[in-house]
This record gives structure tokens, sequence and C-alpha cells, in this order.
């Protein structure tokens, strides 16, 4: 036997893969892994049964081409001969068999010889090995995709494979003697995994399945009516044509399947023949003889492009071997199978090791807990990702053969989570817009207002000197005192607003030192006028109160946010300033009693020259400049209010959040109105 590496008989051809993860679910020998979501068949592991193929509903798989090498030996000198598999009756359904043989022969084939005659001679050989008395047990071989299951996954199996060769290699011996040894051989048949059987023996030169012949016949181009019908070259076969039936072994060496003693037993298909060999290999029962093939009857193997149902498939073998018992010579048949008695039919089987070890208990349950399997529960065993159940799949994983996102119930966890991060990214997006626009605006407003307070305040100036002037002269002066402080106060208010603006407008850096926070509160509260009817509670959970600030701006923000609690409690209330915070971050905590802001005023209240306040009370830049120095800052302003009492207690809450040592950092959360903690002054 030639030690050749394996060709890949399938591959997937990744631009039409959907991954549907059938074809993981159809492979018996677990072949195909998954990697970065795309379907890859193994060489080394697979076993040709073509199980992926048929079920690739994309046909997203593509089976080793063998039509190029048929046509270099049919350009070549040698002579070549066609060995068509039994299984041809359930293909050409729309040919004569005689108009078959003449298209091969004028393909270029100097022989057409059935491969039935050489199933003869293996049935022959397996009604020997089951008459022989002895104690041994045997596995079939006549199936190339069993046989390399068994030399790649049950190795200690391996002595049992019956040392019969398949009915292709013993046709290519017998036409090898026949017509010599430089005749070059063609097989062409159902089965993908003849091609790997071809190479490992290198008794036929190429394989080509239905298909490929279809393929090269239309290319050529051949048709029933341009050729001469012929038959097929000697020696003829009879029974042997039954074997790509499930049963046609038997039926052929004349072995009986008797289900009282269980000495035969005949296993066919993807499911069954697996279990029937894991059986055989437990010991838990002991056969003479296991026919097993890995398709429901060669008849059904991957390379028929029929679709035809089983059963008609059947009866067209059926029906053809049954003409040529009836009107063939058996005579002759007898003559030839005495001819070749002393042909060696023999072969013996490899061990080539595909198993991979199983993981151990504790990964195994950490496997499946990454896939959300806490319980027993959780296992659904649904099969979406191609196992038939969830501790399958993750033995798959341990083994390098799956991911973890074909589990479509993780996966939907995986989408849920991913659809509510993504939820919270908008809303973070969405507010870091509104914080980009209200910057946008307090720049633009901030060079109107630089523009303004220049032009301004110079001739304001004149205007409130010669105001206060023209009072002083003419203040006793009934008739023009009212009108004259009119104009001072105006013209004063004027002042505080163009004092504003420049404020507001001004470029200058937070010139940053260490300050003791609590003292700041107290300090800045000691110079505001606080109304009688307002009482102020302080409360302190700071345990390092020293921060690194410019001292001046903060007191003007604290200042700012206190005179407006206190203007929002006309009729009394409590004020309520806390300081906190962490090793990252300090917090000055400004809370009111008071009628509190509208929703539709929230969105405002940062903006420049926007007030509540009655004419003359308020010039609306108090909380912009707020803003501005907290933001110079790095820090961070957030405002919560409530103006329904049918909703909870009304006020306001202002968080000023500020880096420790100048570092940015996230927002802190606010606390609720209703919830401040309160102490006595």
């Amino acid at each position: 036997m030639k030690d050749l590496p394996h060709i890949p008989l399938v591959r997937t051809l990744r631009e039409r893969c959907r991954v549907c993860y059938a074809c993981v679910r159809e492979c018996p020998a677990k072949a195909i892994r998954i990697v970065e979501s795309q379907a890859e068949v193994m060489p080394e592991r697979c076993i040709g049964c073509g199980n992926c193929v048929r079920v690739c509903s994309q046909d997203a798989k593509g089976v080793y081409d063998s039509t190029g090498e048929v046509a270099q030996l049919l350009d070549g000198t040698a002579p070549v001969a066609a060995l068509l598999a039994p299984s041809f009756p359930a293909e050409f359904v729309d040919w004569d068999y005689q108009s078959l043989v003449g298209m091969l022969r004028a393909m270029g084939f100097r022989y057409v010889t059935e491969v039935g005659f050489g199933a003869d001679l293996v049935a022959r050989a397996y009604q020997q090995l089951v008459d022989a008395e002895t104690d041994l047990h045997y596995i079939a071989t006549t199936c190339p995709a069993v046989v390399a299951y068994v030399e790649l996954y049950y190795p200690d199996l391996v002595d049992a494979l019956a040392p019969v060769v398949s009915p292709m290699i013993a046709m290519a011996r017998v036409v090898k003697r026949c017509y010599g040894e430089n005749v070059k051989i063609v097989f062409i048949g159902p089965c993908i995994a003849k091609k790997e059987e071809a190479l490992t023996t290198g008794e036929v030169d190429a394989v080509l399945t239905f298909l490929e012949l279809r393929r090269m016949l239309r290319l050529l181009p051949i048709s029933p009516e341009k050729v001469v019908p012929g038959d097929f070259d000697p020696p003829l076969a009879r029974q042997g044509g039954l074997f790509p039936i499930s049963k046609g072994l038997l039926q052929a060496a004349g072995i009986p399947e008797n289900l009282a003693t269980s000495e035969v037993v005949v296993a066919d298909g993807r499911t069954s023949f697996v279990e029937a060999l894991k059986e055989f290999y437990c010991g838990n029962w002991s056969p003479k003889l296991i026919e097993v093939l890995a398709c429901k009857g060669c008849i059904m193997g991957a390379g028929v492009t029929n679709r035809d149902p089983l059963f008609r498939r059947r009866s067209r073998v059926s029906n053809y071997v049954l003409d040529r018992m009836t009107n063939g010579d058996e005579a002759q048949w007898h003559r030839e199978m005495a001819l070749y008695s002393d042909l060696d039919l023999s072969r013996v089987y490899e061990v080539r090791d595909q198993r991979r070890p199983d993981p151990p208990d504790e990964e195994l349950s950490a496997i499946l807990l990454r896939l959300g399997k806490r319980r027993a529960e959780d296992e659904l065993n649904c099969g979406a990702c191609g196992y038939e159940t969830c501790r399958d799949h993750a033995v798959a994983i341990y083994k390098g053969l799956a991911e973890s996102e074909m589990c479509l119930p993780y996966t939907i966890d995986k989408l849920r989570e991913t659809v509510q991060n993504l939820a919270i990214s908008k809303d973070k997006l969405a507010h870091t817009q509104e914080i980009l626009m209200q910057a946008e605006k307090l720049a633009s407003m901030g060079q109107l207002a630089a523009g303004i307070a220049h032009e301004l305040n110079n001739p304001l100036g004149v205007v409130l000197m010669f105001a206060h002037m023209l009072l002083e002269e003419y203040g006793k002066t009934p008739e023009l005192k009212e009108d004259l402080e009119l104009i001072a106060a105006q013209a004063d208010r004027c002042k505080k607003i163009v004092s504003g603006l420049l404020q507001f407008a001004r470029q200058n850096r937070a010139a940053l030192q260490e300050t003791n926070m609590r003292k700041l509160v107290e300090d800045a509260l000691k110079l505001l006028p606080i109304p009688d009817e307002v009482q102020v509670r302080v409360i302190h959970e700071m345990n390092d109160p020293m921060v690194e600030i410019d001292a001046d701006q903060i007191t003007q923000v604290v200042n700012n946010l206190v005179t407006n609690a206190c203007h929002a409690m006309p009729q009394g209330g409590v004020l309520t300033l806390t300081t906190a915070g962490d090793a990252d971050e300090a917090r000055i905590t400004i809370s009111d009693t008071g009628i509190g802001i509208s929703k539709e005023n929230l969105a405002k209240i940062f903006e420049p020259f926007f007030t509540t306040k009655a004419i003359g009370k308020g010039t609306g830049m108090g909380l912009a400049v707020t803003y501005g120095i907290v933001k110079m800052h790095q820090g961070n302003i957030q405002v919560e209010s409530n103006n329904d009492p049918h909703t909870g207690p009304t006020g306001t809450t202002f968080l000023v959040s500020l880096p420790r040592n100048g570092a940015p950092h996230g927002a802190a959360q606010l606390p609720p109105i209703d919830s401040v903690s309160a102490a006595q002054q």
C-alpha cells in the first residue's frame, strides 16, 4: 500500500457558503470545522462519503475534479479501460446500456468493462470467509468510506476489516491480467471516496463520478445518436451487479442474513453505519460479518445526478441484473469465474488515527458555562449548531472543530446584549452630541460676546459716568430725579450685562492650586445674602477635602448656583450643599426645594441670555458662565429637576463633578432630589 497524503476530496466554496451547519450535521466523521464562521473540510479527517455535498442547498461544496487526468490518459498512447460501476443503471435512465458503452468507446476508451464481475469475485471471497470455521469477525470492505472511517476513528478495528479488495480493485486486477499490464484504468461510478481509494492503492489511475462523466460527454460533445451501440468487454457480470443495493453483497455471495443468529448484519446510511461500528467496537454483539455502507447503497452516492427516489433506483439495478441473468451466458460466466479463481484479492489496511482526546470534565463544564449552559435545563440540544447535543458541541469546541457562535441560543443572547450595548452607546452619543452642540453655541456666543463687550464697554462707561453726574447735580429736582434714577439704574444693569459677557468670553485657563473644598464652600456661603426664610444645610462626605482647582472660579460656580437656588425658593425652603468624592474626583451637590424647572426649559438653561426671571432680575449669563468654568476644569455638570408636585417633591439638584487632579473622568450619578440627606450647618 502506498503511503500517500490525503487529497482534498471535498472543499468549501467560501463565496457560496451560508454557514447553515447542514454539512456539519450530516458529516459522520465530523471532518468539517468552522473557522471564522466558514465551513472548512479537513482532508485528513474526510472519509469521502459525500453527505455534505448532497445536503448543501447552496452548492457550496466542490468535489475533487478528475476530468483533466482522464483527458490526459485518453490523449496518451497507452490503451485505457473504463470500469463502469454496477450502479450505472440507476444513473443513466435516459440511455440503454449499449448506447452508454458506445459513447464511452467514442470518448477514446479501448475497453469498457463491468465492475459487476469484480463484485462476483469479491462475493465468492466473502462466502469463503463466512464459511471458514474460525472465530474471526469481519467488517465488509466494499465501501471505501467505511474503510476510511475505521482506519481514522476506530484503529482498534482495523484488524477486523475483511482482507478482501473492493470490486473496483478486483476488476482492475482482472483487466490487467486480461488486457495487459500497460492498460490504464479509469473507474466510473457514484462514489467520491473511490478517488482516494484509487490513489491509496495505486491500482486505478483515475476515478470519474457519473456527474464528471456527463460533463465530459457534453464538452466533447458525444450523444447516443452519434455513436455505434455496443456491449461490455468480457468478462461479464451476473449477481455482482446487485452490490450497489443494500444486502446486495449477501445475495451475490449466497450468505443468508439470519435474524435469529445475527451472524450476518447489514447497516447502511449515515447514522446506522456509525452506530453499528460503535456497537461492534464496544463488544455489545459480535456477528461473523457486518456489511456496512456509508450510503443507503451505492445507488445513493454523491456522484449520482439522477434524483429518483431510492426504490426506483433499486428497481432499475435489479431489472438490469435480472435481464443479464436471464439472457446471459451462465456457462461462460462460470468458466470465467474459474479462470480467475487464483486472482489475488487480498488487501491490508493501515491505522491512520485521527481521534482527538475528549476534554476533562472541568474543561467541558467551563466551555458549557461560556455557552450559557449553567444547568442541565439550559442544554436545549436543539441541533442548530450541527451537533446532536450541547455537550457534543462543547467537545467539538475543545477539539478545535467548532466555535461558540454556532450555538443559536448563545448567539441570540449575544445579539440581545449587543443591541442593549448599542442602545447605551446611542444614548451616550446623543448626550455627547448635545454637549458638543452646547459647546459650539458657547463658542459662537463667546466670540459674539467678546465683540459686543469690547464695543460697548467704553461708551457705556461714559453714559454711566454722566448719568451719575447728572443725578448728583439735578437729583434734588423732583421732576428730573425719577428720570435720572431710571437712567442710572438701567446703565448699571447694562454694565452688569457687559461684565457678564466679558467674563463669559474670557479665554484664560484655570489656575489650578490645591484647595480645601470644604472651606471653599463654607466661605462662599458667608459672602452670600441668604434669605432668612431659607434654611441652609451643609454636608461634608469627603475624607480628603484637598482638590486641585481654581478656587476663585469654583467659588463663582457655587455663588451662581446658590443664588439661583435662593431665587427658586421665594417662600422659603431648604438649601443643601454636599461635598463628596473619591480618589479620582470631587463632587459638589447643591439642592433646593424650590419651584423646580420645567422639562422644556432644562435643555436650555446653560444657553447664554436664557432666563426665566422677570425683566431686570437676571441677565441669563450665570449658568452659561458656570458651565464654561466647569468644562474649563475638564469637569461635568448635571441637573435634575421637578416642577410638578403631583409626581413628587419639587426642587432642583445640580451636581458638579471635578477631577481631583485635573484629569478627565466619567460623569457621576445624580442622587434623587427627595433623597438628599441633610445636616444642620
